[in-house]
């Protein structure tokens, strides 16, 4: 069970080394500008494998249930599946529900862990494949991977980076269950933190932060929602913010080279490396500098909400 592409991986890796008798996606959504029906990246996988697929609506209609016990399978492996599972469904195979989860248990419990991370300036994160329960990423733990997270990677290079890993990983516990060495060891829930799914709002950069803040978010927001400024009373989208040296009225661009613009922060400055003004291409900010479109002394504001 699984959607986005984080879950082909685990997917393909499942394929080469075990039986996989049903693949279970979220419904196709509308995308792009056009909001044409797309297919979540798993059940494309899925159908270039000749893997049977489903996608039902919700999990709590009986259908899904239904689908598992009908499939023989014994064991339920979900990645990023985006729903939560009911106790019917948890229960629906001999074996339950395991679990691809990029956090190291308990910290960040939740759909963005690996944004919420990158975001809050963590060093370490990981994979933990974990027993499903009926709480929220509160089972107890089969096996972690540990990463160092780069200080210059966004959010999306960071997941790419994760998702061959917890492959890995899952085929390591399916092989102690299947042995019977697996040691599922309870989560410390005191520990617990959370990452909710990023919304829009999540993106709008204030520079009255310390630079390190405001560096982590802009890559902890990439690819989605994307870090959001208004410059000359339009918005751009910023990418590529390292922590530099430098002081003034916070979002005021102190200079600007062939590495980025230099931008004021609450403490300290950031450099920024990319921009993308609206309809445009994504572009090297000196790039975007020689049509005049910023220059020193602009001010980068924090778009107002709605």
């Amino acid at each position: 069970m699984g959607s986005p592409e984080f879950a082909v991986p685990c997917l393909r890796a499942l394929c080469e080394r075990h039986e996989v008798v049903l693949v279970v996606s979220q419904p196709d959504k509308p995308a792009g500008r056009g909001g044409q029906l797309a297919a979540p990246a798993v059940a494309l996988a899925a159908k270039q494998l000749g893997l049977p697929v489903i996608q039902p609506r919700s999990a709590r209609t009986g259908e899904l249930r239904d689908a598992l016990v009908a499939s023989g399978a014994e064991l339920a492996v979900v990645v990023a599946y985006g729903k939560i599972l009911p106790k019917p469904v948890l229960d629906a195979l001999p074996r339950g529900c395991i679990n691809v989860h990029a956090s190291l248990l308990p910290a960040y419990r939740g759909a963005a862990p690996v944004q919420w991370s990158v975001i809050r300036g963590e060093t370490e994160t990981g994979v933990s494949i974990m027993q499903l329960d009926e709480g929220m990423d509160t089972g107890p733990v089969l096996l972690e991977r540990r990463v160092v997270i780069d200080p210059a990677e966004t959010s999306g290079e960071l997941l790419g980076r994760l998702a061959p890993i917890g492959a890995q990983a899952l085929i390591e516990a399916i092989d102690a269950i299947a042995a019977g060495t697996a040691r599922p060891v309870a989560q410390d829930h005191a520990r617990a933190t959370h990452a909710p799914m990023l919304a829009k709002a999540d993106g709008a950069i204030d520079f009255a932060g310390p630079a390190a803040a405001v560096a982590a978010r802009i890559r902890g927001v990439d690819p989605w929602p994307g870090a959001q400024a208004m410059l000359r009373g339009q918005p751009v989208k910023l990418f590529r913010a390292r922590v530099a040296e430098g002081q003034g009225v916070p979002g005021t661009v102190l200079a600007i080279d062939a590495a980025g613009a230099r931008v004021a922060c609450g403490d300290g400055a950031v450099v920024i490396a990319e921009i993308q003004a609206p309809g445009r291409k994504r572009l090297a900010l000196s790039q975007f500098a020689s049509g005049r479109r910023i220059a020193v002394g602009d001010l980068l504001v924090r778009p107002e909400p709605g």
